[in-house]
């Protein structure tokens, strides 16, 4: 027999023991009642078990008054007892049996619990009075004869105090255990007195006495098992944040609050709270914070039975909070989280990303961050195996160009290899590879950003010699940054600037947006256009809000981030006249540390350089000004501006690269001439091209002189 079996044994033998004890009990208090002949003797006064209180025995005897004139034929009677001696010795035999079953580690059931959730003895008894209705039929019966009403066949508060020894009012109390923990259900309709109220056991007590131990179904629809996992699998630097919690969780003296876990990464929280609980030996369960009810009677109920349910199962709660509004009032999200977690007690981790440890006393923070990038280059490196060596034709090290743009975790890392291995074999591994990267940390901010579609490449941008170069720079420094910082051991001394970052300053037209592109398309990234419109709010402190959005999806993919016209938020902070101008600095400043802490790419452009902040510029790692075109690179980007397929007949280039104009500007006369040749049905020639030009001269609002769209047919011959 295993010592779950054996245990279960014991327990039946206790719960029978007990069930016979009450019976004798309410077979007494039901003889107590009945009218005693003048013949029959008084009690024993040696029997202990008996009271001689008999005023509380009397307690339900109906008076001969209140009998008269009334049918008590259907009320059951019990003969007189012939021998009171004898019913002393059953009771005395019963309490021994009793107390044999008591003993044994662990307890039986119902005194485990009344251990656990600090019931006094006759609280117990008043716990095993209501679990007897449930569990054997005949003490219904019994209660309605010891209650002298055949209509009570119930247990109640003023049967348990005329019942057993030691009746304490106390009891009753709702913060004493019976009605704190929601041992009982009272159902108390109308006038009818609390002591007469039926009481009913609850129904997670009365399987929890018989020994089947489960989550309250009242909570199991809002939760979700975790699974327990071993530290040993996780990374070193995730192994010491596990050792750190279980340390100060076991060695703390008094109670310790809510584990609030900080950090951006959901995974890496949960795998380490599954590692934590896995370390204790308790179960795990998941709770969205954004399924506590609203109301505070409710959240009350819930907070309790999930105490009452930790206490009497090993258990640890996590609170998914990542998504609460910390500026949010005591009546929002973060109202009703806070409430909850300081009324529940037990072990609560609370999956925080605003730093909600504030909210609570005794809090226990922890910041978990994904592995580092040494760990996620060693994960790719086990998860890839001798695919390494076979699959890449470059011979680059793929393990670090994966863990230098991405940031992962180990469940990721081990699923987008899987992927990329069932994968259609047709693309080399590593672009299979850094595909599925891509999908999996493409950031979901459709609403602050646009996705660009980049297709520019180096052949299509025109920039000079200098320009081009940094450019260049630009994309070398994305591709070998984890050399230089974790081979080299630069990340190692630096806190911030792990990015990059660079501004391109140049007028309308350009080719920033181009030299945007060129960089996503050489790095293969993805490009993302910051609606500012969508992120500057009037309201305070949402700024900063919809920036931290922004930086933090695109963070774990190293998107590209580009701020069109930057200076509308970049810009110089001003003097503090006002609230608004302390807030408006505050959300400059802001923008200043989160694009020294972002790790990708991060573009501005701007018209005005001059508009920027002088305290952005020095820390900007590039700046790139995009010079107004002069003749030969006006010239290159006609020779390029038409694509393969387009028709053209006669341009001429030269010609052409005169007009004073930027590559924005040739692009749409070139593709205004294009429209023009397809409505005409023929091709591109130079007097389309001019007549696209005088309009695009038009919109610009600059002069058109006719003299330079003039074509010289022949010499000496002009049309």
């Amino acid at each position: 027999m295993s010592e779950l079996e054996a245990w279960h044994a014991r327990n039946d033998a206790y719960l029978g023991a007990a069930l016979a004890w009450l019976r004798l009990r309410l077979e007494l208090q039901a003889r107590q009642l009945l009218p005693q002949p003048a013949a029959v003797a008084a009690p024993n006064t040696n029997d202990t078990t008996a009271s001689n209180d008999t005023s509380r025995w009397n307690f339900f005897r109906r008076s001969s008054a209140a009998d008269a004139g009334k049918d008590t034929k259907d009320v059951p009677r019990l003969p007189p007892p012939s021998d009171e001696a004898a019913t002393s010795a059953k009771l005395e035999e019963a309490r021994a049996t009793l107390a044999s079953a008591s003993q044994g580690e662990p307890p039986a059931a119902l005194l485990l619990l009344a251990r656990q959730l600090g019931l006094s003895d006759f609280e117990r008894d008043i716990l095993l009075l209501c679990l007897g209705v449930e569990l054997d039929t005949r003490i219904a019966a019994l209660c309605a004869r010891a209650q002298d009403d055949p209509a009570r066949a119930y247990p109640t508060f003023a049967l348990a105090m005329a019942l057993f020894d030691d009746p304490a009012w106390e009891a009753l109390s709702p913060e004493r255990p019976l009605r704190y923990w929601r041992l009982l259900e009272i159902n108390q309709p109308g006038a009818q007195p609390l002591t007469t109220s039926a009481l009913r056991a609850d129904e997670r007590i009365v399987s929890y006495a018989k020994g089947l131990n489960y989550i309250d179904d009242r909570l199991a629809p809002l939760l979700s098992s975790l699974p327990q996992i071993s530290a040993d699998i996780l990374p070193a630097s995730q192994q010491a944040t596990v050792h750190s919690i279980v340390n100060t969780l076991t060695s703390a003296r008094k109670p310790v609050g809510p584990v609030v876990l900080l950090g951006r990464d959901r995974e890496s929280k949960r795998q380490v709270a599954g590692a934590v609980a896995s370390a204790l030996g308790i179960h795990f369960y998941r709770l969205p914070a954004d399924v506590l009810p609203t109301h505070v009677g409710e959240l009350e109920n819930l907070a309790r039975l999930w105490q009452r349910d930790s206490l009497l199962l090993p258990l640890a709660l996590y609170v998914d909070a990542h998504d609460v509004d910390k500026g949010n009032g005591a009546d929002g999200s973060l109202g009703r989280l806070t409430r909850f977690v300081l009324r529940s007690g037990g072990l609560v981790f609370v999956d925080s990303r605003d730093g909600a440890s504030a909210s609570f006393d005794r809090a226990f923070s922890v910041e978990v961050d994904r592995p580092t990038p040494d760990e996620q280059r060693t994960m790719w490196q086990a998860a890839l195996e001798v695919d390494v060596a076979d699959d890449i034709e470059d011979g680059g090290d793929l393990p670090a160009q994966l863990a230098g743009q991405f940031n992962l975790n180990q469940d990721s890392i081990a699923a987008i290899v899987t992927l990329a291995r069932q994968a259609d074999g047709a693309q080399p591994l590593k672009e299979r590879l850094w595909q599925h990267c891509l999908s999996k940390t493409r950031p979901g901010m459709d609403r602050l950003a646009e996705k660009l579609d980049a297709k520019a490449t180096w052949g299509d941008i025109v920039l000079p010699e200098q320009e081009a170069g940094l450019l260049r720079q630009i994309a070398a420094q994305v591709a070998v940054r984890a050399r230089v910082y974790d081979d080299w051991g630069f990340r190692a001394r630096m806190n911030r600037g792990l990015g990059i970052s660079a501004l391109f300053a140049g007028d309308s037209g350009t080719g920033k947006t181009m030299a945007a592109e060129v960089l996503a398309n050489a790095l293969e990234l993805d490009l993302y256009r910051i609606d500012l419109s969508a992120v500057v709010s009037k309201y305070i402190g949402e700024t900063e809000k919809n920036l931290r959005q922004v930086f933090d999806a695109a963070e774990d993919g190293g998107a590209i981030l580009f701020f069109d016209e930057a200076d509308a938020i970049f810009g110089k902070r001003s003097e503090v006249k006002d609230s608004h101008d302390r807030y408006a600095n505050i959300e400059i400043n802001y923008l200043l540390q989160r694009m020294e802490a972002y790790r990708g790419l991060a573009i501005l452009a701007t018209n005005m350089k001059s508009a920027l902040d002088s305290a952005f510029m020095r820390r900007l790692r590039f700046i790139v000004n995009f010079p107004f075109p002069g003749v030969a690179e006006r010239k290159r980007m006609w020779e390029r501006v038409f694509p393969a397929q387009t028709k053209t007949d006669g341009l001429d280039h030269d010609r052409l690269a005169r007009f004073n104009l930027t590559g924005g500007s040739i692009h749409n006369i070139a593709l205004n001439s294009a429209f023009l040749a397809a409505q005409d049905g023929s091709v591109v020639t130079m007097p389309l091209v001019f007549e696209a030009a005088r309009n695009e001269f038009r919109k610009l609002d600059r002069p058109v002189n006719e003299a330079d769209f003039r074509l010289v047919k022949a010499v000496g011959q002009t049309a």
